[in-house]
C-alpha cells in the first residue's frame, strides 16, 4: 500500500500545534484568578462569577486586534510586546464601562507555525493578562498554508468582564464644568500604524537603526513599546466613586473617542498646551508633514485614557491614579455645546513648536 498525502504534507503540522499548547500551559496557569480554573486543552472554559465575588453582574465583552503594528513586530522580529498590546486593546475598552476584566482568549493565525515566535506572543499575552488581572483561559491557533506570507501571522483577542449592575459607567452623569484628566500613554499604543509605517518609509530609516528621537534604542524598539494597561488604576478610581466617564483614546484620537462618553448637548475643550507631545510623535509629524489637527484625530498624542470627574473630585482622583503609577495631566473641561465640533482642540500650535 503506497503512502498517501498527509495533513503535514499539505503544510499543517498538528504536532507543532500540540507542542505550542504544551509550551503555553504554564503561562496560562500563571494567570489564574478567582472564578477561573485555567486548564488549556478542552473545548471551552468555565468562569464562576459567584466565586469572583459578584452579586448582580452585567457581562461586558470586547474584541480587538493590534492592526498593522503586527507588521512592525514581524519586520523587527520582536513578538513579546505585541501580545501585551493584544490584551491591552480589549481590557482598556472593558474598564471604560466600569467592568473588571475576568477572562481572555486569543486567536493566532499563520501560514506555517513558528513555535518560538508563537511562544513569545503568548508569553506577552499572559503578561498582559496578569497586568489586567484576568485569566487566559484558552484560544485558537490556526495554521493556514497559502493564506499568509512566510513569517507573517495575525492576531485577535477577546475579553469578557463584569460589573455590578448599579455601577455601570455610561457617561450619563457627565455635566458642564466637569474636568478631563489624561493618563499618559506609553507611545503610539496600537493605533495609527499604517500612517506610522508610511512616515518611516519616507524617513529612510530602518527599524534596526537608532531612533532619531531617543538615545540607546532602535526605531523598532521605540515603536513597539507595548500599550499601557490602565485597568487597575481606573478600577481603583471608579470604585472610590470619583469617575463619571472614561474614554480609551485609540484610533480617532481625542476628536472621535471623547464624544463616545458625552451626553447629548455637551462638548469638550481639550487644551493641547497641557499635553506634551512625545518626542517620537513630534518626529513623526515633522517627518511626514502631519498637521497638529491630524495628529489629534489619529493618535493618542501622549494620553491613552481620558477621565471625566467632577471638579471637586479632581484632586482625589489624581491622587489615586498617581498611587497606581500613572502620570496624570489636567487636559480639559466639559462645556455646553453650542455649535461646531463636539471636541475643540485648543492651543494646537504648541505641538508644532520645536
Amino acid at each position: 500500500m503506497s503512502n498517501g498525502l498527509t495533513y503535514k504534507d499539505a503544510g499543517v503540522d498538528i504536532d507543532a500545534g500540540n507542542a505550542l499548547v504544551d509550551a503555553i500551559k504554564p503561562l496560562a496557569k500563571a494567570t489564574s484568578r478567582r472564578g477561573a480554573d485555567v486548564a488549556l486543552g478542552g473545548f471551552g472554559a468555565f468562569f464562576d462569577l459567584k466565586a469572583a465575588g459578584f452579586k448582580d453582574p452585567v457581562l461586558v465583552a470586547c474584541t480587538d486586534g493590534v492592526g498593522t503594528k503586527l507588521m512592525v513586530a514581524q519586520a523587527a522580529r520582536q513578538h513579546h510586546g505585541i501580545g501585551i498590546d493584544l490584551v491591552a486593546m480589549s481590557v482598556n475598552d472593558l474598564v471604560v464601562q466600569g467592568a473588571e476584566p475576568l477572562l481572555f482568549l486569543d486567536y493566532f493565525a499563520t501560514g506555517k507555525l513558528d513555535l518560538d515566535a508563537a511562544k513569545d506572543v503568548v508569553a506577552g499575552i499572559a503578561e498582559g493578562c496578569k497586568l489586567a488581572g484576568c485569566a487566559l483561559v484558552g484560544g485558537e491557533t490556526a495554521e493556514m498554508p497559502g493564506m499568509y506570507a512566510p513569517g507573517h501571522y495575525d492576531l485577535a483577542g477577546f475579553a469578557v468582564g463584569a460589573v455590578e449592575r448599579d455601577q455601570v459607567l455610561t457617561g450619563d452623569s457627565v455635566s458642564t464644568g466637569d474636568i478631563i484628566l489624561g493618563l499618559q500613554s506609553s507611545g503610539f499604543h496600537s493605533n495609527g500604524y499604517s500612517l506610522v509605517r508610511r512616515a518611516v518609509e519616507l524617513s529612510g530609516i530602518g527599524y534596526s537603526d537608532p531612533a532619531p528621537f531617543a538615545d540607546g534604542i532602535t526605531l523598532g524598539e521605540a515603536l513597539l513599546v507595548p500599550t499601557r494597561i490602565y485597568v487597575q488604576s481606573c478600577l481603583a478610581a471608579v470604585r472610590a466613586g470619583h469617575v463619571k466617564a472614561l474614554a480609551h483614546i485609540t484610533g480617532g484620537g481625542f476628536i472621535d473617542n471623547i464624544p463616545r462618553v458625552l451626553p447629548k448637548g455637551l462638548g469638550a475643550e481639550v487644551n493641547a498646551q497641557a499635553i506634551p507631545l512625545p518626542p517620537m510623535m513630534k518626529w513623526l509629524a515633522k517627518t511626514a508633514g502631519i498637521s497638529s489637527l491630524e495628529m489629534a484625530r489619529t493618535f493618542n498624542c501622549g494620553v491613552g485614557m481620558a477621565v471625566v470627574v467632577a471638579e471637586e473630585n479632581a484632586d482625589a482622583a489624581h491622587a489615586i491614579f498617581a498611587e497606581h503609577g500613572e502620570k496624570v495631566l489636567r487636559i480639559g473641561r466639559i462645556v455646553d455645546l453650542a455649535e461646531g465640533p463636539q471636541v475643540k482642540m485648543l492651543g494646537l500650535e504648541s505641538w508644532a513648536k520645536p
